[in-house]
């Protein structure tokens, strides 16, 4: 797991930079028979999916860049979690830069191999067990090689209904008692989308043996179920029982994260690092929470401590280049970046740094630079709709309306989420007289972004432009 996400920045100038149900019978009744059905309209506070929601007063999307789904974005990038997942097929499809910011939930199988097990892929004599031809209530009555054997069928096969069927059948012969098997029951239910049985499973686990890994995977099950204060809950009940534990300290501290609380998430993870204080996940949090809060000075010195950790990555670089940009420590921002430049493995995070190169002439005026590095950012990542945002600005600039209109477009339909294309497109439309496509934006910037001041204020002014008409 890398360590932190490529902080993105903004700079203002004219045009902002980016940095009911209706149902059938037959649909109720099915939603009334299904154990895994969620609650359409949650609770405020009380859901991951609705993350505006949050009591605790997340930061807003024109300073902390925000997924697909929502929330802002966190400093670490964490496998399965629902963050940058799209919540539909089609926008899966059309959503950019799929691997890093919302993966598509066809790929989520992809994820389970094991990159240890790649020697043992290709075998020229077949395959290494055949697992059709096992007798797995054979095996089920030896123990030590039951264990061994659902392993290699759970983590190298990826076969779960196999590895259920010899979990059952080893839990038969333990007389229940093993709460090994249970847990392994838990995690293929857990696989199969089978939540509430993988629920059952894991608490009849813990009735018997009290441990932080089942309490984990618990805790997995309610999120996926969307229900945080349940996971939160388990997590305090588990850190009375298991006072001091890191793993559980960061699990309250990424729910909170996810449900926008960023202060009091920042206080947990700050716990973490009392108890372990090379924590990377926490320190990188922490840094780009401070990142976001005006205080480069204070990240500095948290990408410092990864630096000196033994953290060496392109993400690092790139975050210490705009840490020492900030904190006007000119001299090293650029040989940062170069680094980041050196060390990064595809065109995904190439184009991210020249994205950050592309601010940085921003914020030193030199837009002719500021263009290069924007249009760099295309050639690596053709479907990076920050840089076609900024590059629309940049032409509105030199005064090409239509070359700007065209760029607004591609941003706004590469991620909708975003209010900046919206509000800029809604801004261009109003210049130019086309009074309701300016309307229209207008309204997608103001679902994107509720809170945007200078959008409410475009809606007002054209609202009175057509009560003239």
């Amino acid at each position: 797991i890398q360590a932190a996400w490529s902080l993105k920045t903004r700079a203002l100038t004219e045009m902002v930079y980016v940095d009911e149900l209706d149902m059938d019978q037959e649909g109720i009744a099915e939603i009334m028979l299904d154990e895994n059905a969620i609650a359409q309209v949650a609770r405020p506070g009380t859901s991951l999916k609705l993350p505006g929601t949050s009591q605790g007063g997340g930061p807003s999307p024109a300073v902390r860049p925000v997924t697909q789904s929502g929330r802002p974005i966190t400093g670490f990038v964490r496998p399965s979690t629902q963050s940058g997942r799209p919540s539909t097929m089609e926008q899966a499809i059309k959503t950019p830069r799929t691997a890093l910011t919302a993966r598509p939930i066809t790929s989520a199988s992809g994820r389970y191999g094991r990159l240890g097990t790649a020697s043992m892929i290709t075998n020229p004599d077949g395959p290494f067990i055949n697992l059709s031809r096992l007798n797995l209530a054979k095996y089920a009555q030896k123990p030590k090689l039951a264990k061994a054997l659902f392993e290699y069928i759970f983590h190298h096969e990826n076969d779960v209904k196999n590895a259920l069927d010899l979990a059952a059948l080893a839990t038969e012969h333990a007389q229940f008692k093993d709460w090994w098997w249970k847990v392994q029951i838990g995690k293929c239910y857990y696989r199969l989308g089978l939540y509430r049985e993988a629920e059952k499973q894991f608490k009849s686990a813990l009735k018997q043996q009290d441990m932080v890994d089942t309490i984990l995977y618990l805790a997995k099950v309610y999120l996926r179920l969307d229900q945080p204060v349940t996971a939160l809950n388990l997590f305090k009940q588990g850190l009375d029982r298991f006072p001091g534990e890191v793993a559980l300290t960061c699990g309250i501290a990424r729910i909170y994260e996810e449900m926008n609380n960023i202060s009091l998430a920042a206080e947990y993870y700050k716990d973490v690092l009392k108890q372990d204080n090379t924590h990377v996940e926490a320190i990188a949090c922490i840094g780009s929470n401070h990142f976001y809060s005006d205080q480069p000075e204070l990240a500095l010195r948290f990408y410092r401590r990864l630096l000196q950790m033994g953290v060496y990555n392109c993400q690092l670089f790139n975050n210490l280049g705009l840490c020492c940009f900030y904190a006007q420590q000119y001299d090293m921002t650029l040989s940062s970046f170069e680094r980041a430049l050196f060390l990064a493995e595809n065109e995904e995070e190439t184009a991210d740094v020249w994205y950050n190169l592309g601010h940085v002439a921003v914020g030193i005026g030199d837009l002719n630079l500021a263009y290069q590095c924007f249009r760099l950012t295309l050639v690596n990542n053709n479907d990076y709709a920050e840089a076609y945002n900024n590059l629309a600005v940049l032409e509105m600039r030199k005064g090409h309306i239509e070359q700007a209109r065209a760029l607004l477009q591609t941003a706004s339909s590469l991620a909708p989420h975003m209010y900046e294309p919206h509000f800029n497109f809604a801004i261009l439309s109003e210049k130019v007289g086309d009074l309701q496509r300016s309307y229209t934006a207008a309204q997608k910037s103001a679902e994107a972004f509720p809170g945007h001041v200078d959008t409410q204020e475009l809606i007002k002014q054209l609202k009175q432009h057509f009560a003239m008409l």
